[in-house]
């Protein structure tokens, strides 16, 4: 193939390779969470690692290292719900959601463990042990296992959770669920953290 012609189809090729062109359609939509409490536009803080936090994405179960909504469907037994596909991982979204909450508040600088390494006296991880629908009783459940640690070197752990009952079984319902329902815990843990 001389340089010319491959130059006329390397546009097609690069193309080609963005496109998905196999038998899977695109998700018609993706959740997220979205905090209820925002900090406003320009506000300045001005901060030393004293009163700095650092939120660290939360580790989780095998069920929720994915983008799809975990349904306990009985003992031992997991599935996902239909048609219903994260935008991104639920730790992540989870930690997104979590720092902004503790941001709104003003009393912190808070940082998430993606911008590098600035110091800061309090580090918040913790597992992200349930985000999900329990099938049998028709819930949706928030569960964080917090573990705050303070720039004297303790540690202090805490669990919170929140959970929504009578919740239809589909994506346009328990969507919604989780995010209230992980709105109640990041205000908990914001209320924790000071």
């Amino acid at each position: 193939m001389s340089a010319r012609k491959f130059m006329a189809l390397a546009p097609a090729l690069l193309l080609g390779a963005c496109v998905n062109l196999g038998a899977g359609k695109p998700p018609a939509r993706l959740l997220t969470l979205t905090s209820d409490a925002r900090a406003p536009a320009g506000a300045t803080i001005a901060a030393t690692p004293a009163n700095t936090i650092l939120v660290i994405e939360p580790v989780t179960p095998r069920e929720l290292a994915v983008t799809r909504v975990p349904v306990a469907q009985g003992a031992g037994a997991i599935a996902y719900l239909k048609d219903a596909t994260w935008v991104e991982r639920p730790a992540r979204l989870f930690r997104a959601l979590l720092a902004e909450t503790i941001r709104a508040r003003g009393r912190h600088l808070v940082l998430e463990d993606d911008q590098g390494d600035a110091p800061a006296a309090t580090h918040l991880s913790g597992r992200l042990e349930a985000m999900g629908y329990d099938a049998a009783s028709r819930t949706v459940t928030v569960r964080y296992d917090a573990l705050r640690t303070g720039g004297d070197g303790v540690i202090t752990a805490r669990r919170f959770e929140a959970s929504e009952a009578n919740i239809a079984p589909d994506a346009a319902s328990v969507a919604p669920a989780l995010n209230r329902a992980a709105n109640v815990v990041a205000g908990q843990v914001a209320d924790w953290v000071g």
